[in-house]
């Protein structure tokens, strides 16, 4: 069992940046990844971006490269993800999940309650 609690979100303008974090605990974490993941009102969930928790490895979605970054800290099992130049469509509810390192959504099987992120324009 894996449990993940993300917190950071809020409301923010076009153009600035929020921080969100992804606390886990549970199993052994060390061979999975933390992925996070997006949901916009009547669209479907989307990938965002995701980690090793070893190693160095992370992956991005093409609409959020350049702007967000992920990064752990492997001591206090918590993963974030820091969001700059946040556009309007970028408001969603932002979710982590634990699982395999991959782009989809199927190969994380423990999820958050995730975290609304809103950017007004």
């Amino acid at each position: 069992q894996v449990q993940l609690v993300e917190s950071g979100g809020g409301l923010v303008q076009a153009g600035g940046s929020l921080r969100l974090f992804c606390a886990a605990s549970g199993r052994t974490l060390g061979s999975y990844a933390l992925g996070w993941f997006r949901q916009a009102p009547g669209k479907e969930r989307e990938f965002v971006g995701s980690i090793r928790w070893t190693g160095i490895s992370t992956v991005y979605a093409d609409s959020v490269k350049g702007r967000f970054t992920i990064s752990r800290d492997n001591a206090k099992n918590t993963v974030y993800l820091q969001m700059d130049s946040l556009k309007p469509e970028d408001t969603a509810i932002y979710y982590c999940a634990s699982g395999r390192f991959s782009t989809s959504r199927r190969d994380y099987d423990y999820w958050g309650r995730g975290t609304q992120v809103t950017v007004s324009s």
